[in-house]
């Protein structure tokens, strides 16, 4: 595999586990909040319940930009499939290739032994038309 490819190869990974590893960090910070393990002795209650709000939806967000992130992730390895797995391609074009000639073998026997038939039972309607009596 040329270094272009596994170069690519090696961001995917990388991006993959950044990614997860992001949503997992972000849910993990959204239940200590809702747990309330962060409390703070100088903020006020209310304050402190508006910022864990404010932190809870970035957080939130940040999980949704990670999940889109996999989304697209996952496209761009289908997209490079498709664009660089010439072997499978190859194989599966060669096995087409061969059904379809075996399948042409027998249509094309059938055929001769169609138009055989056909010839024989011709020659014998001829044979009986201008032999027969008027």
């Amino acid at each position: 595999m040329s270094q272009t490819k596994d170069a690519l190869l090696k961001s995917y990974n990388t991006r993959l586990k950044d990614d997860v590893k992001s949503m997992l960090e972000n849910f993990e910070e959204i239940i200590k909040m809702a747990k309330g393990e962060n409390e703070n002795g100088q903020l006020a209650k209310l304050t402190q319940c508006e910022q864990d709000g404010y932190e809870m939806q970035v957080r939130a967000a940040n999980i949704v930009r990670a999940g889109e992130s996999l989304l697209k992730l996952v496209s761009d390895i289908k997209q490079f499939l498709v664009l660089n797995d010439f072997h499978s391609v190859n194989d599966a074009i060669s096995n087409s290739s061969a059904i379809y000639r075996n399948t042409q073998q027998d249509r094309d026997a059938k055929i001769m032994n169609l138009r055989d038939e056909l010839a024989a039972d011709l020659y014998d309607l001829e044979l009986e038309y201008y032999t027969g009596t008027i």
